[in-house]
């Protein structure tokens, strides 16, 4: 039996890497999934679907199909920047913690319509949010 290098293929490139460009590439390929996530769910507010809950006593109140547009013009907007964060662009780095935080806060005013999945989309927004601020995010791309 011959013998044979088993790090071969597990040498750093010269690029580097690591976890801090992981943490950074994920969190576009979760803003881009959010943001096709987001256009279904503002298509589905927006046809009026029988999924959402209208609650009457809420302390602040949206039209509903109006609110489905502003969310899917932020996944419009999420499924962009998510695909420039895939393609390494510089720019796309503080457009999706732009575009996470306001999510964010979208996702919060969303809570009297769909709690469960409101809840379930701003812990996504927090890790993309934290996977782009890292101070090497983008240091080896």
């Amino acid at each position: 039996m011959a013998a044979t290098s088993s790090d071969a293929g597990s040498r750093p490139s010269g690029r580097g890497g690591g976890a801090p460009a992981v943490a950074a590439v994920f969190a576009g390929i979760l803003l881009l999934l959010n943001g096709i996530l987001g256009v279904l769910q503002g298509a589905s507010a927006v046809s009026k679907d029988k999924v959402y809950l209208a609650t009457a006593r809420y302390l602040y109140q949206f039209d509903l199909t109006g609110w489905g547009w502003v969310q899917i013009g932020l996944g419009i907007v999420a499924v962009l920047v998510g695909a420039g964060l895939l393609a390494h662009q510089a720019w796309a780095r503080w457009a999706g913690v732009v575009i996470a935080a306001l999510s964010l806060v979208g996702q919060f005013l969303w809570l009297p319509y769909y709690p469960f999945w409101a809840v379930v989309v701003m812990a996504i927004d927090i890790f993309i949010i934290w996977g782009l601020t890292r101070p090497t995010a983008y240091r080896d791309f």
